[in-house]
């Protein structure tokens, strides 16, 4: 039987023991003003800043952000909070190099030539009502969820211009099979 529920060139079927315990932590987006973006993803996007640590030698910070609702395990104590931040999976990096600000920084999201990384996904209980939230918060879109061809899920943009994409997991399957072949 494989270890994989789907197949693929390329997958590796014998899983080193050496990754045991490896876990995906973290996505990093560099921003301009973290006053600005930490508003955004705190108060629009809902997440919970965990861990902030300055670099003041090398002059930059860097805020760990979650989107886990029950944070109840998680200390007081820095020493063991950050141990919790770099262990648990799906965490936010925002990083803000303290020379950039939003006038002098200009940060690629991948999206245009040369494209490369692409965005960030967030599931959320009910699309319609999410996007009709941002719209009324004034959040930028990329694509609205019944533009282009892929119907039923949005893109809206952050303060530095990374795309989210915003989608109802339950609804996922349905929004791809009419597309795949």
């Amino acid at each position: 039987m494989s270890r994989h529920f789907e197949s693929a060139p390329g997958l590796h079927e014998e899983k080193d023991a050496a990754t045991r315990g490896f876990v995906f932590n973290q996505t990093m987006l560099r921003i301009a003003d973290p006053e600005r973006s930490l508003d955004f993803y705190t108060r629009v996007m809902g997440m919970t800043l965990l861990r902030k640590l300055d670099f003041k030698d090398m002059k930059f910070s860097l805020y760990f952000l979650t989107a886990e609702e029950d944070l109840s395990q998680i200390s007081g104590n820095e020493t063991t909070r950050t141990t919790q931040t770099f262990n648990r999976p799906a965490m936010l990096e925002l990083t803000h190099n303290w020379d950039d600000t939003a006038e002098s920084a200009d940060y690629h999201n991948g999206n245009s030539e040369p494209k490369g990384f692409g965005h960030v996904g967030f599931h959320v209980p009910d699309l319609e009502a999410a996007c009709e939230r941002f719209e009324k918060l004034g959040v930028p879109f990329q694509k609205r969820p019944d533009d282009g061809a892929m119907k039923g899920l949005a893109f809206i943009k952050d303060p530095d211009g990374y795309w989210i994409e915003i989608f109802d997991a339950t609804k996922v399957s349905d929004v791809c099979r009419e597309h795949l072949g």
